[in-house]
């Protein structure tokens, strides 16, 4: 049980997040849109203000960017998006695979397109979303998994830029979210 938390205020939408140790040192605000209708609709609404217009597709990782960009993608009248699955499926045929190192996941993680998705991004102009962009290790491989598919990126989004990312002007995002050191 938490005996911290950061109180977040992002698209009008007020949350008060668990500060949750990660390692001796750090500490991170669990931030979990999943489940959370209220939250993915006001940041999906607000995000849509900020995406590029030429965006043809939304690509994002398994598991927790997939509500927001199911939102997003029907605010900005899409039929569909693309999801990264985080390992390969025995339905897979050919797939395509990078590795991904993140912050909030241990140790080295894989991201995979089937097929369909693989078409679905080839010679497209690609948002790439997740919920929070914090060292930038899982858009660098959504990155390097989209051009392996032929897909150009044409944005980087997240709901929330932790830490230094918040610095970036390279990247759309609605809010900041500060890292903690661990207690």
């Amino acid at each position: 049980m938490a005996k911290r938390y950061y109180e977040l205020t992002v698209a009008g939408v007020t949350r008060q997040l668990p500060i949750l140790n990660v390692t001796e040192t750090l500490a991170i605000a669990g931030f979990v849109m999943l489940g959370d209708v209220e939250l993915v609709t006001r940041c999906a609404q607000e995000m849509a203000k900020k995406v590029p217009e030429e965006t043809e597709v939304i690509l994002t990782a398994e598991t927790k960017g997939i509500p927001f960009a199911a939102e997003l993608a029907r605010e900005l009248g899409q039929r569909r998006y693309v999801v990264a699955r985080k390992s390969v499926k025995a339905y897979m045929e050919h797939p395509l695979w990078v590795k991904d190192v993140s912050i909030t996941t241990a140790g080295e993680q894989t991201l995979c397109l089937d097929g369909p998705d693989i078409e679905r991004l080839r010679g497209r102009k690609v948002l790439l979303l997740d919920d929070v962009i914090s060292t930038g290790g899982s858009m660098k491989a959504l990155r390097e998994l989209c051009e392996k598919a032929g897909g150009e990126v044409i944005g980087e989004a997240a709901a929330l830029a932790e830490g230094d990312a918040a610095k970036r002007t390279d990247i759309l995002y609605l809010a900041p979210l500060p890292l903690f050191a661990a207690e």
